[in-house]
């Protein structure tokens, strides 16, 4: 319901919070926005039946510094509103006002629907000679989805972010997912709700992800986004979500229930039902740029508001913008404004609508100071002493697409990393490449050599194969190359390397051979990951052996390329099954997540190594092996006193476990160490000898090409 303030007058209210904040002792909602170089702003009221004219213009008279405020009386939760901004079009000065342009307010709680795309939503004329030099005059309302005023109350369940459970780094497992393509297909859910933030929440759902065993579901982008131009024309959208033009409101797609503020409520409804049953809530965000790209871009939002304050723009030519992550332009966080709307917004997100972290998309455009990549920015700064957002969950893409951007290995301390190096060598390695002894070892100890100092730990590295960006795990085994052509850019998409290996036949087979070669490579990836240290990722759908028919860049695929198929044959239930119980063996052993780097030395009095890699023949690897390439290794972690201790100041034990992994195609002779071992996990398909499953130290066993094998000592 939308209520009318004719009859009271306006006041001049407060610049703080910015946004629009219903204030319902006072009836009515104060509007504030951030523009320090406007020359007049009104505000739009629409009614929900016709958005084409405001039903209603309010000059914001009150200006205090650089914020323009107003509290207009009788006006409610449901109210739509939106801005026009006045100020001087020189895009060669970095100035683009045009008041033409309905504008949507950055501090939005919920934006009532999505972008309908038409010429009158740029700034400039198209077609003209230097076009973005000229200026458009035609009205865009009908075209530019509005704010809407909420009601931001919710009875939660965990309502104080200090006291709500948190779960450590060392117990995290990730599954990375989509809201949309996790329900779209599944069967046991009501029709209505599939795709959508309450399929999310469902018990089908909860129950399934309890019963896989992860603890910590990633999220991909849910803030408000928009549709590129070039995809609608094509008929195809933009899936995944990293087109962000909105960072308060969750993306109302996703809504089963309505897009006038019903979104916020229906994620906050998911949220706490993920973290009743245990599970924690990172999503991924992308404050790096926006919908509006380069020159040549619509004027949506920002641009219209303050172009020169919130993109970063060439300092000699502010016509045109740097652009650090190949979408047009990157914020401009070294503004203190633009600074703010970023932490309030990540502010907004933990504490208003609890979720428990934040995966940052293209992180090094962050710390962009120019052309520089400055990890003590104002923005690292601000986070490590912000007491809200230094107590979650901080996982950054660490790299960009501009000079020097890429910083595995260097971001501050409260970060982990989504480490692109233990991806890449992994999967080299499993392909059959000869990979340095030293640099496969480091990536399976929780790459030491590049998060060890800084008082770093092994959790600093987020472990993974496969992301959404890429292929599948399926895929990663079924396709040599990538075949986006369903994208329609003529294959030109997408990463050219993917260091994967088809197994011999490109794509979808019946030959039994390969099949099996395929599954038994899924198998070494999955067992690989679970016993790295450091913190598993796993693709969403991977265990279900989900392909997308060999796109590696399905952005644009909102259908079944990229959403979960439930219908499981025989030979994906056994692979789901078998990526359910390595995570179960990865929870039940502490030795696999040890919160300090292993150090090659015995510590405590132990009478072996805290960790010993070794050679084929079982003598200890040496200087010429650490150096030498490898595609085969072995190692054995000792379990009997972890450096560690637990909650009650009680020194952790585990098992000792020999880890032996063949990338190599050629079977492989190794010579147990000392001890009796009886194997616990491999990847072998077929029905194994009892030799080889308990085996006495100094037997030598013959193990085959591109297997994994972990062994459990029993005795000494």
């Amino acid at each position: 319901m939308v209520f009318s303030h004719k009859d009271r007058p306006l006041r001049p209210g407060e610049p703080y919070p910015l946004g629009a904040n219903w204030e319902e002792e006072d009836d009515g909602v104060n509007f504030s926005i951030f523009s320090e170089n406007a020359t007049k702003v009104e505000l739009l009221i629409y009614s929900p039946t016709n958005q084409k004219y405001p039903k209603e213009v309010i000059e914001v008279k009150q200006r205090s510094g650089d914020i323009w405020h107003v509290f207009v009386p009788g006006l409610g939760p449901g109210t739509l509103y939106a801005y026009r901004i006045y100020g001087p079009y020189k895009p060669d000065q970095g100035l683009r006002f045009n008041p033409n342009k309905v504008l949507i307010d950055p501090y939005a709680k919920a934006i009532n629907g999505t972008l309908n795309w038409n010429d009158a939503v740029f700034g400039y004329k198209i077609g003209d000679s230097n076009q973005d030099l000229s200026f458009d005059d035609r009205p865009d309302d009908e075209f530019i989805p509005k704010g809407v005023v909420i009601n931001p109350y919710f009875e939660w369940d965990d309502d104080h972010f200090f006291r709500r459970k948190k779960i450590p780094l060392k117990d995290t497992i990730i599954y990375e997912v989509h809201v949309k393509g996790f329900t779209k297909l599944r069967p046991d859910l009501p029709e209505n709700i599939r795709g959508t933030y309450k399929g999310f929440a469902s018990r089908q759902m909860i129950e399934y992800l309890k019963d896989l065993g992860v603890t910590t579901v990633e999220i991909m982008p849910v803030q408000q986004f928009v549709d590129d131009r070039f995809l609608v024309e094509k008929g195809l959208r933009n899936y995944w979500g990293y087109n962000p033009i909105n960072y308060f409101s969750p993306e109302c797609r996703y809504s089963s229930s309505g897009c006038m503020g019903e979104q916020v409520n229906e994620f906050k409804e998911m949220v706490n039902e993920l973290h009743n049953a245990g599970f924690e809530v990172i999503i991924d965000v992308v404050y790096n740029h926006t919908a509006e790209g380069n020159h040549l871009g619509p004027t949506l939002s920002f641009r219209g508001i303050d172009n020169l304050a919130y993109y970063m723009l060439v300092p000699d030519n502010k016509r045109y913008y740097l652009d650090f992550t190949g979408t047009g332009n990157t914020l401009n966080l070294s503004h203190p404004r633009v600074l703010q709307m970023v932490l309030d917004s990540l502010r907004y997100w933990v504490l208003e609508m609890h979720v428990d972290g934040f995966r940052f998309d293209l992180a090094a455009a962050l710390a962009r100071q120019l052309y520089s990549v400055n990890m003590l920015s104002t923005f690292f700064v601000a986070i490590q002493q912000d007491p809200v957002l230094s107590q979650v969950k901080l996982i950054a893409e660490p790299w960009d697409v501009g000079p020097g951007g890429y910083q595995v290995g260097n971001f501050p301390y409260l970060w982990a990393e989504w480490n692109g190096k233990y991806r890449d060598t992994i999967r080299r390695f499993w392909r059959g490449e000869a990979i340095p002894y030293e640099e496969l070892a480091n990536r399976l100890m929780g790459s030491p050599d590049l998060y060890a100092g800084n008082n770093k730990t092994p959790f600093a590295s987020i472990n993974y194969i496969t992301s959404h960006d890429g292929f599948t795990l399926e895929d990663l085994v079924s396709y040599n190359q990538k075949h986006n052509e369903a994208n329609g850019f003529n294959n030109q998409d997408g990463m050219n390397e993917n260091y994967s290996w088809n197994c011999g036949v490109e794509g979808e087979t019946n030959d039994a051979n390969v099949i099996q070669c395929r599954e038994k490579q899924k198998r070494n990836f999955i067992i690989t990951l679970f016993v790295s240290q450091g913190v598993p990722m796993i693709l969403g759908g991977d265990e279900l052996s989900r392909t997308q028919r060999g796109n590696n860049n399905a952005f644009c695929q909102d259908n079944e390329i990229s959403w979960f198929n439930w219908n499981l044959d025989e030979r994906k239930q056994r692979f789901h099954d078998f990526v359910r119980s390595m995570i179960y063996f990865y929870r039940a052993h502490p030795i696999f997540r040890r919160e300090r780097y292993f150090q090659g030395k015995k510590l405590h009095g132990m009478p072996l190594k805290d960790v010993t890699f070794l050679k084929p023949d079982g003598n200890e690897a040496d200087e010429q092996t650490w150096k030498s390439p490898t595609n085969f290794i072995a190692y054995i972690l000792e379990g009997s006193v972890i450096d560690e201790v637990n909650d009650r100041g009680e020194r952790i034990a585990d098992d000792s476990f020999l880890i032996i992994l063949n990338g190599s195609p050629n079977n492989i002779k190794f010579k147990f160490p000392q001890g009796k071992w009886s194997l616990v996990v491999s990847s072998y398909l077929r029905e194994l000898r009892d030799d080889e499953r308990v085996v006495d130290g100094g037997k030598e066993l013959e193990i085959e090409g591109r297997t994994a094998m972990v062994y459990r000592r029993i005795e000494y």
